[in-house]
């Protein structure tokens, strides 16, 4: 598929809003979400674009979803990959919370609407879970003992010392940058 045509973008466009429409739980879901289907199934990036987009994406303000995507659509097509991945990310959640505006009272005080939220929560869990899983699984599997030490450390800080998130990358990227310069770890 060759990007700039009109059949790019409408799959870029399909892809975008799916993965959008089925984004459950917070940001972090958009993660595994991407992987399956940009660089597994299309090609388009490979696992280090999307670690990359993730992690650019969760530092900056902002909705990780729009920002991952305003990146993604750049990456591949430019400005107007940009447009068209940001309005397929944008529709779903528009569309959805219009629809649950309108009928809030029957959706708020519903029984099986909220043991389906309970369910999607389940799920969303599951997924950044094996997201996690696998991230640390290729860091092990390639030996990089620097980057597993760190993401030990940030997850220690954050869980057993609640450390605030934002405090935890930011300390990450200072490491990064000053340790990670060796080029087995690009």
């Amino acid at each position: 598929m060759v990007p700039g045509t009109r059949h790019f973008f409408w799959v870029l466009f399909k892809s975008t809003f799916l993965i959008s429409a089925f984004t459950v739980g917070g940001g972090m879901v958009i993660i595994p979400l991407l992987k399956k289907k940009y660089v597994d199934e299309y090609g388009w990036i490979n696992d280090k674009d999307t670690l990359d987009i993730t992690a650019i994406a969760q530092s900056l303000p902002g909705v990780m979803a729009v920002n991952a995507s305003i990146m993604l659509g750049y990456k591949m097509a430019g400005f107007m990959g940009t447009l068209v991945t940001i309005l397929a990310t944008v529709l779903p959640p528009l569309i959805t919370i219009t629809i649950i505006a309108f009928f809030y009272d029957l959706f708020a005080h519903n029984y099986y609407v909220q043991m389906l939220l309970k369910g999607m929560q389940c799920g969303a869990t599951a997924v950044i879970i094996d997201v996690g899983l696998n991230l640390v699984y290729k860091l092990f599997k390639k030996k990089l003992l620097l980057p597993i030490l760190i993401a030990a450390g940030t997850f220690i800080a954050s869980l057993c010392f609640n450390v605030n998130p934002m405090y935890c990358v930011l300390v990450d990227a200072i490491i990064g940058l000053m340790l990670l310069r060796d080029p087995k770890y690009n």
